[in-house]
């Protein structure tokens, strides 16, 4: 897989893989009914990356270019060379694939050694384990649970759990992912 810059483009392949709602139970808004929904969460993530406050990606398929989820740097601190990593949702095809390691892989990788990062985090919701789980192969470490921390289309009121990746740590997580990618 490989990360190219999120358009507008994206939006029918992207709705082909999002139509699974359990990719959207976790996240802020709710899953997309057409391709329109997804059209305005592009334009909206475009809207983000043009005041500069997010990077938008989509993640595509080396094989046929299909764009089968996205990620996003947002929370960008530039006076504090610190970012997060987030929005991340991948169709229910490859999750549990090597995809979502790949791409944590390029974002940190890139973070850290091209823009010069000094801190990367990652939060997601308390009740999403798989996600943790996930985040915690990657070396992040594990700072605490931000409470009450945003409310979800369905008025749910929801705890985020918050990790990080720092520019000490970078060389230990990168050595992990390179070993994990090495066993799929």
């Amino acid at each position: 897989m490989r990360l190219e810059p999120l358009a507008l483009g994206h939006a029918a392949d992207l709705f082909a893989a999002a139509r699974d709602a359990e990719i959207w139970r976790y996240l802020p808004v709710p899953a997309p009914r057409s391709v329109g929904d997804v059209r305005s969460m592009i334009d909206d993530a475009l809207a983000a990356a043009r005041a500069g406050t997010e990077v938008p990606f989509a993640i595509v398929l080396r094989a046929d270019g299909r764009a089968i989820g996205s990620t996003r740097y947002i929370d960008i601190r530039r006076a504090h060379r610190g970012l997060e990593i987030g929005w991340t949702w991948i169709g229910r095809e490859w999750q549990r694939t090597a995809v979502n390691g790949e791409c944590k892989r390029l974002l940190l990788t890139h973070a850290f050694e091209e823009l010069g990062a000094l801190r990367v985090q990652l939060k997601t919701d308390a009740r999403n384990q798989a996600s943790q789980r996930a985040i915690e192969r990657l070396g992040a470490v594990r700072e605490g649970v931000l409470r009450a921390h945003m409310v979800l289309h369905d008025g749910f009121v929801r705890d985020s759990v918050m990790y990080s990746v720092t520019a000490a740590e970078w060389p230990a997580a990168r050595a992990r992912l390179a070993e994990l990618a090495r066993r799929r």
